[in-house]
């Protein structure tokens, strides 16, 4: 790899493969309200599947990538991804129904699990260490700033082409990432260190880290937190839009609000290693529980529309930030007693609590009645449940002293 890759063209190209994901949810948010009324005008708010049926088909896919790579090669799965990524969207593009469109997200979805998962271990068989750390920090600093900027690069391409006009920048966007490791990454997985692709360690996996107490509440609550952030999703451009009259400006005030969010993993960085993952969890559940019954009860009064825009706006960023430190905290739990099986368990547990999220968030979204009760309904309801279950862990944890979280 060395010999034709620099470390800054890996980074980079890594960052792009995560990028990804990040392109293909939030640049469909502007499209959301075309789409709607084109493909389901008697209920615009069915749209809003679009990005869950994209998370539900990646988190499924999450399941097998990591295996099928380790047992045919890491660039062979990435290529069969993006071919399945590319053939959706022309399927998307063309789609003269919502069923169908949302048929082709859920396979759009199957074949980024590709990227997502395959990319970090390409990472781990070419670095290590502190090494390793290094250029995952900055490919994810890299991935973290993306989602500013996709829901923009979305309305401008809206503007010029047309809602369909996004799943041809999809096209583009993966051939681009997909021809450049092609030319440029040498496989990184020798024939000699491939495992083979059994269906009964996959199982095994699962039966040993929900027999695991403290693996099984993390995956639950990564569950909830997830659902927190993927129910804000779906729902953010029907609020901007309908409530507040904003759909022209609502990617610029996405932007900023990724932007500030985005300081949540320095935050995380620096106060984790002295407060401990599970009460930076739990204390990030317990505010977003207080700043959530504000929400609600500062909107049961008559506020002024900008007044109540701005409570929306800081709302908003809170629950970015607080995915920002507890997503990374709870899965570094869930990973802790699972090192013998790490690469296995790095794909289940990714792979369950995607697609759960994705099973609350869809319905949860749905609900949106014009007014922010069903979401912040939601949101207070999966942070309780989340924070209620880091209580029970840190009882567990005191039963059990030699393990520190």
């Amino acid at each position: 790899m060395a010999d034709r890759m620099s470390r800054t063209e890996f980074i980079a190209l890594i960052a792009m493969m995560f990028a990804t994901i990040a392109f293909s949810i939030d640049s469909m948010l502007p499209a959301l309200p075309e789409i709607g009324l084109e493909l389901s005008p008697d209920e615009p708010n069915r749209a809003q599947l679009i990005l869950t049926s994209f998370v539900l088909g990646m988190g499924i896919g999450t399941f097998f990538t990591g295996p099928l790579s380790d047992a045919f090669g890491r660039k062979p799965v990435i290529y069969g991804g993006a071919a399945l990524y590319v053939l959706a969207s022309v399927v998307a593009w063309a789609s003269p129904s919502l069923e169908l469109v949302l048929a082709a997200r859920i396979a759009q979805g199957l074949g980024a699990a590709g990227p997502r998962v395959v990319a970090m271990a390409i990472v781990r068989d070419l670095y290590s260490g502190r090494q390793m750390a290094r250029i995952v920090s900055i490919a994810m600093m890299i991935f973290t700033l993306f989602p500013a900027f996709a829901p923009l690069m979305g309305a401008g391409l809206i503007a010029l082409t047309g809602w369909r006009g996004i799943f041809a920048a999809f096209v583009l966007f993966s051939t681009v990432s997909i021809l450049w490791m092609g030319f440029r990454l040498p496989e990184s997985l020798p024939v000699e260190n491939r495992r083979p692709f059994r269906l009964p360690l996959l199982a095994d996996a699962v039966r040993q880290m929900f027999g695991h107490p403290t693996v099984r509440l993390s995956i639950m609550v990564q569950t909830l937190c997830m659902g927190t952030l993927f129910t804000m999703l779906t729902m953010v451009q029907p609020v901007y839009d309908v409530i507040h009259d904003r759909a022209d400006s609502f990617p610029f005030w996405f932007a900023l609000v990724a932007l500030l969010s985005g300081s949540a993993s320095l935050l995380n960085a620096a106060l984790v290693v002295r407060v401990g993952m599970r009460r930076m969890v739990t204390w990030s559940l317990g505010a977003q529980i207080i700043i959530t019954l504000a929400v609600i009860a500062l909107n049961s009064l008559p506020l002024s529309d900008s007044l109540s825009f701005g409570l929306f706006i800081a709302w908003q960023t809170a629950v970015f930030f607080m995915a920002g430190t507890t997503l990374g905290n709870l899965n570094a739990i869930a990973m802790e007693p699972m090192g013998h099986i790490a690469g296995m368990a790095a794909s289940v547990i990714g792979a369950v609590a995607t697609v759960l999220a994705a099973a609350i968030a869809a319905p949860v979204g749905l609900l949106f009645d014009g007014s922010l009760a069903p979401l912040t309904t939601g949101i207070l309801t999966m942070c309780t449940l989340g924070f209620l279950l880091m209580l029970h862990m840190g009882r567990i944890e005191d039963r059990l002293p030699e393990v520190s979280l």
